[in-house]
């Protein structure tokens, strides 16, 4: 009984701490997403161009430009998760997303100050770029960390449905506004509105986030403050990374790759692409986009049950197999339809090819690395990825769009998709023992001990072995 009712206290601070940390990563990306879902009213004001998808085009390459913070957030944020603990540096981050979305809804046009408008645009997004760069690593080693041993598919699958959930509030308050301000208002002023909005949800989480419980050992924060003894490398330093982890950063870049493009693919860059290749309708693509997107969200913890059952692999290779197959098809289709319902469906069917990366990849991650420099780990090499190829996928569909080659950018996503394939089937083995299951207790067999919460036990530290030779 004793039993019982530990399981069952464990996972119920498994849940509010899991509630408290996801709460600040919807809030994130919903400021991030609000940027792309109201492009097309505010681009008008920051973008010298009368051509729509020339501004499309310029607003896109400003969203890809935010992605190079990425890395460098990801890199300042994982060092400080590391070395100060989880919840400090959830909460810094948090706190820059606030200030940047207020400063975009106060920002004054060009009409009114000329250049500095797209100079002072470009600025607040490269510091919310910043602070997204290491709200994904530190949530995603937060969320493997704070979940119930038998369960980490299934809590680590709610990073991705905060992160959808931000996409799809961002489209919910989109479609809002189109219907009762309509579009010369939301053109006029109304754009304002969400970046508001995105900024009070901020300061509302940063309040939360004050009783989230920490996942790293006092030994870890001790020995980063310490110092480096005896030729050893610190916790949460790239010197550690590069030195006895660059295996599984490599790893964990090649996992992200294709996913982010499909990822950014299917989200992101549908909504314009279904306006201006298959000609549906402003008003129809956000509902469609909505949907598809509210549909996909439910499903993340699905697929993060189904990978408490049967292993992570399977779900990556589901993804990765599907999507070198489908993509081109998928796509082709999409730009030959003008029906709204058959492009929900097109839609939909990428999503679900999709969600066998996003459901668990945050976990899939934090499992390469141990505690010391898990979050600057994770975070480096997603935001390298996403930077690169998941970030700017909807300039480089814009750019194909405009100049009418758009089956090469399908071809472009199937090969980002294959290369990530070739990672899912050489480099990662199925439900073998991991650096959480030796700090947090065991995912298919017991643990021989209890496992230390937050910390991990230094016998263990001794005999794992590296996860990228798993």
């Amino acid at each position: 009984m004793s039993t019982q009712l530990s399981e069952s206290a464990q996972t119920r601070r498994a849940v509010s701490n899991i509630l408290k940390g996801s709460a600040g990563n919807l809030v994130e990306w919903f400021d991030v997403y609000i940027y792309t879902a109201f492009s097309a009213y505010f681009a008008v004001h920051f973008f010298s161009s009368k051509d729509p998808l020339q501004s499309n085009l310029e607003a896109m390459a400003v969203f890809a430009v935010t992605f190079l913070m990425r890395p460098i957030g990801a890199w300042f944020f994982g060092r400080y998760a590391d070395r100060n603990g989880r919840k400090a540096a959830l909460t810094l981050s948090v706190t820059m997303m606030s200030a940047g979305s207020f400063a975009i809804a106060l920002l004054p046009t060009k009409e009114v100050i000329g250049i500095w408008a797209l100079v002072l645009l470009v600025l607040i997004r490269l510091l919310q770029g910043f602070s997204v760069g290491g709200e994904y690593g530190t949530s995603a080693t937060y969320m493997s960390e704070a979940a119930t041993a038998k369960r980490r598919g299934f809590f680590s699958s709610f990073q991705y449905v905060t992160l959808i959930g931000g996409q799809m509030l961002a489209l919910l308050v989109l479609v809002i506004l189109e219907r009762t301000l309509g579009k010369d208002v939301l053109g006029e002023w109304g754009w304002r509105i969400p970046f508001a909005l995105g900024g009070v949800a901020a300061l509302v989480v940063f309040w939360i986030r004050r009783s989230m419980e920490e996942t790293i050992s006092a030994e870890q924060t001790a020995a980063a403050k310490a110092g480096a003894t005896g030729g050893e490398a610190q916790p949460g330093t790239m010197k550690l990374l590069f030195t006895q982890h660059w295996k599984s950063l490599l790893i964990c870049i090649g996992v992200t790759l294709g996913g982010t493009m499909a990822f950014y693919t299917y989200t992101n860059f549908t909504l314009s692409f279904m306006q201006n290749t298959s000609g549906i309708a402003k008003e129809t693509t956000s509902v469609i986009s909505f949907w598809a997107l509210f549909i996909f969200m439910l499903l993340q913890p699905v697929y993060g049950m189904i990978s408490d059952r049967v292993g992570r692999r399977p779900l990556l290779l589901w993804f990765g197999i599907s999507g070198v197959l489908l993509t081109w098809p998928l796509l082709s289709a999409l730009a030959g339809t003008k029906d709204p319902f058959t492009a929900f469906l097109l839609m939909m069917g990428g999503l679900l090819i999709v969600g066998g990366y996003t459901s668990i990849n945050a976990l899939v991650k934090a499992e390469l690395f141990p505690a010391s420099i898990r979050a600057l780990g994770v975070g480096l090499g997603y935001a390298i990825a996403n930077s690169l190829f998941g970030g700017t996928t909807p300039l480089v569909g814009a750019a194909f769009q405009k100049a009418g080659q758009v089956e090469i950018f399908f071809t472009y996503i199937t090969v980002g998709i294959g290369i990530s394939l070739l990672v899912y089937i050489f480099a990662l083995k199925n439900k073998k023992s991991t650096h959480l299951d030796h700090e947090q207790g065991h995912a298919w067999e017991p643990a021989e001990a209890p496992a230390v919460p937050g910390g991990g036990r230094k016998d263990d530290e001794k005999d794992l072995v590296d996860a990228s030779r798993r």
